[in-house]
């Protein structure tokens, strides 16, 4: 039986997101800088993709927030 999937709190391009499993659905939420957090209507994912698939995918539809200084998506620890 597989674990289920773990929430992600990604740093995209200097923005920081966290990303959670619901049932049937992956939420994206921003989180600002005194912490709050909203959600991130502009961003969905779909259902079928892994937690492990989640920052390439990110990177790939948020590329155009790239800066010289923010060229990265990476996983906040």
């Amino acid at each position: 039986m597989s674990q289920p999937a773990r929430n992600l709190k990604l740093d995209v391009f200097g923005r920081t997101i966290i990303v959670r499993r619901r049932v049937d659905a992956w939420e994206v939420c921003y989180v600002g800088n005194e912490g709050k957090i909203r959600p991130a209507e502009d961003i969905r994912i779909p259902e079928a993709l892994s937690a492990s698939e989640i920052p390439n995918y990110i990177a790939d539809i948020c590329h155009e927030w790239a800066t010289p200084q923010y060229d990265e998506v990476r996983v906040i620890e």
